[in-house]
């Protein structure tokens, strides 16, 4: 069984000068299941978990899934390149109560194909819950090839695919061999509709964090045979997702966020808010879209 169908938010973590701003993420969260969002992803690329201490860690997914009290299934982003990391995450956010798991490929380290599929078969042993493998060769500097990926596909608890490569002719490779097997995600918000058409089921998303409902519809109109309303909402969210992508995620998205009233605080260094001329390319694209900014 699928652990959703749609759009699951990779949710934005909200920071104070304390650490996470729990009081903002139950604000967030509420947005989001008010927008229609199938899932949430906490502690993802865009909550930038890369910052996020063990100790910070458990508090954002005790809370979040405590919040979110069975109302949407929550996935925890545990990913990192260390493998007993991972395994001490992914127990972790089992005993929480998590409903499954997003784990990217081990990044720096570079681990061989045989390496990348012990990692994944070591994690799938320690814990039951359902693993989305994250296809982000972009940020780990390694490639899950469809061939790679349907190997993969054969542990246990291998449920799903998180691609992001933007590589449609893979993707197309990919749910050609994995696709009765596992299911498929888009990585990227430009490619919900394209990947949906091929058979995917669904995106995890970015730009949700501003446009849930908008995200989930792309995915829905197609799959209720409504095509024309899908690519017309498609079309649509290019013209968010095209200037929040100006820099890399969650850069310009929290900077939009912040800018719209959102105000879901600072991100942490080594990131930075947009300033200068991407700041103002920035602001322009969000009133074309419709928003009122509150500040600039």
């Amino acid at each position: 069984m699928s652990i959703f169908i749609g759009s699951a938010v990779a949710l934005v973590t909200p920071f104070n000068e304390e650490g996470i701003n729990l009081k903002k993420l139950e604000e967030l969260i509420d947005f989001q299941i008010n927008g229609k969002t199938d899932a949430i992803v906490l502690a993802g690329t865009t909550g930038e978990a890369p910052t996020i201490d063990e100790e910070e860690l458990y508090v954002l997914f005790q809370h979040g899934i405590q919040y979110i009290n069975g109302r949407l299934p929550v996935i925890c982003g545990v990913g990192t390149n260390c493998t007993k990391t991972v395994i001490r995450r992914a127990k972790m956010a089992e005993s929480l109560g998590a409903d499954g798991l997003l784990i990217a490929n081990p990044y720096y380290n570079k681990s061989s194909d045989d390496g990348l599929i012990a990692h994944y078969q070591a994690i799938s042993d320690a814990v039951d819950l359902p693993i989305i493998v994250y296809n982000v060769p972009s940020r780990t500097g390694k490639n899950i090839s469809a061939q790679l990926l349907s190997k993969l596909a054969d542990i246990k608890n291998v449920a799903a695919v998180k691609e992001a490569s933007g590589d449609i002719s893979q993707i197309c490779d990919v749910i050609d061999l994995c696709g009765d097997r596992i299911d498929v995600y888009s990585g990227n918000d430009d490619q919900i509709l394209a990947m949906t058409a091929l058979g995917g089921k669904g995106v995890i998303s970015t730009t949700a964090n501003m446009e849930p409902e908008l995200n989930h519809d792309i995915v829905i109109e197609f799959l209720n045979g409504n095509v024309k309303k899908a690519q017309e909402l498609q079309f649509r969210l290019n013209k968010l997702h095209h200037p929040v992508f100006m820099d890399a995620n969650p850069i310009p998205l929290k900077t939009a966020m912040n800018m719209t009233g959102f105000d879901v605080g600072p991100l942490r260094l080594p990131l930075v808010e947009l300033s200068g001329e991407k700041r103002e390319k920035l602001a322009a694209a969000l009133e074309a879209f419709g928003y009122t900014l509150t500040h600039r």
